[in-house]
């Protein structure tokens, strides 16, 4: 059996090779890369390497040749992504992959998210495909509010414009860990498994970050603007990135992230850590 995992010079990729390599023995592993130099590291850790990008089909059915199982991790590039991902399935078809896991959005063939549509898109290039599956749907990486957390033990207030939404953090970590058990083959997962954490508002989310520290913050509901600015203003984030994390808020209020979760002990073999876990391990606590 071999196992390629996409994007493997990411956080979630890197997290998940380092589960795999306790699953499986190294020498079924690859991992994909975008160039010689982003591989070096791969290499140093013992993992063989295959190159290309999600924009080059030949190169991407090269990379799949001999691969059975394949992880594959969403691209990073919002708005380009149906045609990357379309790229990565005929790939993967052409190559005779066997099995994809995909981390996808909660509920992705109905949300009604704007983050939702390439997800739907690419589940659905996937069944066309034929492929056996699992679409990981995966809900909030914890590390996505890192920043407004920090902001907030900064100044005291947790400014955010997520509403009374709820949504199921996690560690990203914890979802990687997931991710590489599905694609091991030594467990049975289902074809779309719903992952996140009990689900939680900002305000309860604020909470936790109090027990967590000690600290006492007071929370503001803004609009998506007034958030932005206040992670410019306290956490020194770049317009553009403060921008999308407001944005990302407000999916949280749209409701789109109020999914609950599977029976996620059944398929990781215990829960995921709890929210209050996640910010102890991130904040240093």
């Amino acid at each position: 059996m071999t196992i390629l995992v996409t994007g493997a010079t990411g956080g979630y990729g890197a997290a998940a090779l380092n589960e795999l390599k306790t699953l499986v023995p190294q020498d079924e592993i690859f991992a994909l890369a975008r160039s010689e130099e982003k591989a070096t590291a791969l290499r140093e850790q013992g993992f063989q390497v295959r190159i290309a990008t999600y924009d080059d089909p030949a190169a991407l059915e090269k990379a799949f040749a001999g691969i059975d199982r394949l992880l594959f991790v969403s691209s990073s590039e919002v708005g380009s992504r149906k045609t990357q991902h379309q790229h990565v399935v005929d790939a993967a078809k052409n190559a005779g992959v066997s099995y994809i896991a995909y981390t996808s959005f909660n509920k992705a063939d109905t949300s009604t998210s704007p983050l939702a549509e390439e997800h739907a898109y690419t589940e659905k290039a996937i069944l066309a495909s034929g492929i056996t599956h699992t679409f990981l749907r995966n809900n909030w990486y914890m590390e996505n509010d890192l920043p407004l957390i920090e902001a907030a033990l900064k100044t005291g207030k947790l400014v955010h414009a997520g509403g009374d939404g709820k949504a199921g953090w996690v560690l990203r970590s914890e979802l990687a860990k997931l991710g590489a058990r599905a694609v091991s083959g030594k467990f049975d997962f289902p074809s779309i498994l719903e992952a996140g954490n009990p689900l939680i508002t900002y305000k309860q989310l604020a909470e936790v970050v109090e027990s967590v520290t000690g600290a006492k913050l007071e929370v503001v509901d803004a609009d998506v603007a007034t958030a932005s600015q206040f992670l410019q203003d306290n956490a020194g984030l770049p317009q553009d990135f403060a921008d999308m994390i407001a944005g990302s808020q407000s999916v949280v209020k749209s409701g789109s992230l109020a999914v609950e979760p599977s029976d996620i002990e059944q398929y990781l073999g215990r829960p995921f850590v709890t929210i209050k876990e996640s910010l102890q391990q991130l904040l240093g606590k």
